[in-house]
């Protein structure tokens, strides 16, 4: 938006850039991953696990993920992961140091699987890529239904420090109207099993701006979420997105909605920082008396990823990549099945190379939406230029918008409490000319 106009504060959710809408099929012969990663910095890894199956749908989600799992099909799925997982260590060779920071289960809700499943996904992790799963920091994301006492167990033997648990709202109409229907009981005792693991960190997730929510009730479902301490707390804007279980539906004016979502997510946020909490980011909160996790030396700007399964991304400086990407079920279906049955994991298919000018934006938009705001002197170090040199059209209409912090240390550029509060619509604002038009191109599917 050249017009001077602030943009609408939920346009979308930025976790990472480029977004795989941007992605596409990379040419004949793609490249090798043995190629890809040769001459790559590999000693300060994160790897991510992507388990696809959920035993319900939320109808706000739009992550790769698919109901249940008929005729084995977790095993053939953690059969062909065995055997990405061996390929993938292979490229990463052994010329130079290799060496996994941090390690991450996701999905999908990876305790879909059973204990023993898991069992084997920390084996996958530990025995095939090499990492030590006790000595680095391991989240696991959970849900409500599948959080059993047996499940969580193993993750705390094999060493997670960190169990997420969606619960979006303690207030049952809540749920059930983002279609995530759940009794509060039952949240409450998965809750319980979390803590008595003494895995040392729990987040739980919660839902702005569900249809019926109010101030009171969105201020009843933090309290609840607060009774338990939890280490962390995200909060995310409801959005309704095409496809999913909520995109027949049209929600209030988008006006009304956003200053709806505006209202709930300050109220939150004002709670939170008065209950002893600090934010990391526009979602993330963490409680200030945390202990922390231990040794993390990844930053997500400047070390690779690799990622297993087939919803995961994996990147390099130059590429980033995954497996095909669908919303809709039949779609993503056939996609795991064709995982499944692959045999050959050796090249990257379907990605997005990222050149100079991607990697700037790149670090400054993930610098930017943390709290923390990026010390200017390492984009200089890193890049030989000033984020104000390359971005002034960018910036300067942040600072006209009041979404910089004028009172951060000399050298800091940061992101105002109003900026963090509208990240949604300032992340896209950085996005290059040619990821927008990618991004614009892509037909849902």
């Amino acid at each position: 938006m050249s017009d001077g106009t602030i943009p609408r504060p939920y346009r979308s959710y930025v976790y990472a850039y480029p977004h795989k809408t941007a992605y596409r099929p990379l040419p004949d012969p793609a490249p090798s991953l043995a190629a890809l990663w040769r001459d790559e910095p590999k000693d300060a890894l994160s790897l991510y696990a992507h388990i696809p199956f959920c035993e319900v749908r939320c109808g706000f989600c739009n992550l790769f993920t698919r109901i249940g799992a008929p005729d084995e099909l977790t095993t053939r799925y953690l059969d062909a992961l065995d055997r990405q997982a061996t390929t993938v260590r292979e490229a990463l060779g052994d010329e130079a140091p290799v060496r996994f920071a941090t390690a991450a289960f996701g999905g999908g809700t990876p305790t879909f699987l059973t204990a023993g499943e898991l069992e084997r996904l920390c084996d996958i992790a530990e025995k095939r890529m090499g990492v030590d799963l006790r000595a680095v920091p391991l989240s696991v994301e959970t849900s409500p239904a599948t959080a059993t006492a047996d499940r969580l167990a193993l993750l705390a033997d094999r060493g997670a420090t960190r169990l997420s648990i969606g619960v979006q709202s303690f207030v049952e109409a809540e749920a059930r109207a983002a279609v995530r229907p759940q009794r509060r009981a039952d949240v409450e005792s998965a809750l319980g099993r979390i803590r008595d693991t003494g895995v040392p960190v729990l987040n739980i997730d919660l839902i702005y701006g569900i249809d019926g929510q109010t101030e009171e009730s969105w201020r009843s479902s933090l309290d609840a979420a607060l009774a338990w301490r939890p280490e962390e707390l995200y909060l995310y804007p409801l959005y309704v997105r095409p496809l999913t279980g909520l995109g027949r539906i049209s929600p209030a004016a988008d006006r009304e909605w956003d200053e709806q979502r505006l209202r709930l997510y300050r109220g939150g946020r004002d709670h939170l920082l008065a209950h002893g909490y600090e934010q990391v980011s526009m979602r993330m909160f963490r409680r200030t008396d945390a202990a922390p996790l231990g040794p993390d030396d990844y930053a997500c700007q400047t070390d690779g990823m690799i990622g297993l399964g087939c919803g995961a991304r994996s990147y390099t400086s130059a590429l980033h990549y995954s497996f095909d990407y669908a919303v809709d079920m039949r779609e993503i279906r056939t996609i795991i099945d064709a995982y499944t049955e692959a045999a050959d994991f050796s090249r990257a298919e379907v990605g997005r190379w990222v050149d100079a000018g991607e990697a700037r934006r790149r670090h400054l938009l993930q610098s930017l939406l943390q709290a923390e705001g990026m010390p200017v002197t390492g984009y200089e170090e890193r890049f030989g230029t000033s984020p104000f040199a390359d971005f002034p059209t960018e910036l300067g209409r942040f600072e006209a918008f009041g979404w910089l912090d004028e009172g951060a240390p000399e050298g800091l550029l940061r992101l105002s409490p109003e900026g963090l509060a509208h990240s949604d619509g300032l992340g896209p604002e950085l996005f290059s000319p040619s990821v927008r038009a990618a991004m614009a191109a892509y037909e849902p599917k």
